[in-house]
């Protein structure tokens, strides 16, 4: 997918995709491993940049990125 930004945000290039990430990640239309992706980021990561966002990061998509984990790690 290309976005056509203002030429003000290229320069903040990761700045918005990270803002993009977060939004569609808060309103549901990407999980957290989809979002993270999406910033080349890891998963925890990204949860991270989500708290310079004020989004909540531990709801169902996220509840069942842990369980995903917990699965993997043998856990």
């Amino acid at each position: 997918m290309t976005l056509q930004v203002p030429e003000e945000l290229e320069n903040d290039h990761d700045e918005t995709v990270r803002l993009i990430a977060a939004k569609l990640y808060e309103s549901g239309k990407l999980t957290l491993g989809q979002a993270a992706e999406m910033c080349g980021m890891k998963k925890w990561d990204f949860a991270e940049i989500l708290i310079n966002y004020g989004v909540h990061y531990f709801d169902s998509s996220a509840t069942a990125d842990l369980n995903d984990f917990n699965q993997s790690s043998g856990k």
